[in-house]
């Protein structure tokens, strides 16, 4: 079923809503709220490409259309730089317990002979 041009920009102003709600989430370290905000605009963003309307949007409703992926995409890169400097440290960290772990293991096996 196509979208028509009304839902279509109401669509995307819902996900410049929750990626609002995302930047404010990764802001205040809420990680959980952060997940389950990704997951409804995943669930958005699908919605667009399952509903792709071959409708052309009037002028207005396109510049109005990239202004809001405009402000989606520098709300994106705020989360990134919020965000990946947090997953490098919890990937170091999940590092650093695997090799501990082989450490011990190894040492187990070593001490057991």
């Amino acid at each position: 079923m196509a979208m028509d041009q009304k839902h279509i920009i109401t669509t995307y102003e819902a996900i410049l809503i929750i990626t609002n709600k995302m930047l404010t989430a990764a802001e205040a370290s809420e990680w959980e709220k952060l997940i389950a905000l990704e997951k409804e605009c995943r669930k958005l963003t699908n919605k667009l490409i399952v509903n792709n309307s071959d409708h052309e949007l009037s002028d207005e409703l396109l510049q109005k259309k990239i202004k809001i992926i405009h402000q989606v995409l520098a709300n994106d890169a705020k989360i990134r730089i919020i965000t990946e400097p947090w997953m490098k440290n919890l990937q170091n960290m999940i590092n650093t317990v695997g090799h501990k772990r082989n450490l011990q293991q190894a040492y187990q096996i070593n001490g057991n002979i």
